[in-house]
């Protein structure tokens, strides 16, 4: 693998002079989301990812509890550093632990619990340095703040804040699911992105209310995650979860009447719900996770696929998605 490979285009972050690709990996599955991942196939997934174009790379101390950053940086060994934007979280530290964990079908030894304070955010930050095997991350995200904004921002964002200003990362933001919570903890610090997860896509837009309004008054950059809400809109009559649970029939009724207005213009669904986000101008990376080769490869695919002007029209007309978003 070469670093000239060529790579997907590239937004910036907020005033920073951070930059992502228009398509990020997500590794939360390499830290065995679920099911077991096998090391060399989670590094095969990056080099998948790196072959097509995708410089940007999402992990977190608490994806496989550990686990996800130590593969991503294994996979780095062979990659290099150069050219390519590392995002990782705070808030949450590892302890010791023996057997799987969560929702993480692997044991890596340790558990993570959340611990918003300031010298824990220090040392997750020399932690997730370290299981990388890299000198610095691009990106700090104070990560799942929504029960804690108080402790995160004096604590977390604070740490973060000083660790930008000696420029020992680029880019300072927040890692959520809730627009609402997103939006206070905005309120509380000079924040140079926020990547939300599950909440700007083609069945849920509620991004657009309030939080993607203020992204964009404030001049803060927009990672949207989650973009199949855990399944449902990858596959609706095969893995049908929405946000990790089971999709109510509403919601299942509903994402199969947007794969029928897929099929009738030969888009699969997967391209619609994996191009849709990035057309709102506060959005400047789309994140998908994959756990193998052919799921990165699956989603390049989908991400350049080609997608008719008169879908995203039916779609409005129909009601099955919000007028006022901006589509490709």
């Amino acid at each position: 693998m070469t670093m000239d490979s060529p790579e997907l285009p590239r937004r910036r972050l907020g005033r920073t002079d951070v930059s992502v690709t228009a398509l990020g990996l997500g590794c939360a599955p390499l830290g065995g989301l679920f099911t077991p991942v096998d090391p060399a196939v989670a590094a095969d997934a990056v080099a998948a990812a790196h072959a097509g174009g995708v410089r940007y790379f999402d992990t977190a101390p608490h994806y496989g509890a550990g686990l996800s950053e130590r593969r991503l940086g294994s996979a780095l060994t062979t990659l290099g550093r150069a050219g390519l934007t590392l995002s990782t979280k705070m808030g949450r530290v590892l302890v010791d632990h023996e057997g799987p964990w969560d929702i993480w079908a692997e044991d890596s030894g340790k558990a993570a619990v959340f611990d918003f304070s300031y010298r824990a955010c220090l040392d997750s930050h020399e932690a997730s340095l370290d299981r990388l095997g890299v000198d610095r991350v691009d990106i700090g995200l104070v990560h799942d703040p929504d029960d804690h904004r108080d402790e995160a921002a004096a604590g977390t964002y604070r740490a973060l804040a000083e660790l930008r200003d000696a420029g020992r990362i680029g880019a300072v933001g927040i890692g959520m699911n809730s627009t609402e919570a997103a939006a206070d903890m905005l309120g509380r610090g000079d924040f140079d992105l926020a990547l939300i997860a599950g909440r700007y896509t083609l069945l849920d837009q509620s991004a657009l209310d309030r939080l993607y309004p203020l992204c964009l008054e404030r001049g803060v950059s927009v990672v949207a995650a989650g973009v199949f809400n855990s399944g449902v809109l990858a596959d609706p009559d095969g893995r049908a979860t929405f946000d990790y649970t089971a999709a109510d029939p509403a919601l299942l009724a509903r994402a199969r009447a947007i794969a029928d207005v897929c099929a009738k213009y030969d888009v699969p669904l997967r391209a619609a719900a994996l191009q849709f986000p990035g057309a709102h101008p506060a959005v400047a990376s789309v994140l998908v996770g994959a756990r193998n080769p052919a799921e990165v490869d699956d989603a390049l695919a989908m991400f350049a696929h080609p997608i008719p002007g008169a879908l995203w029209h039916e779609l409005k007309r129909t009601g099955l998605l919000a007028e006022e978003a901006p589509t490709p």
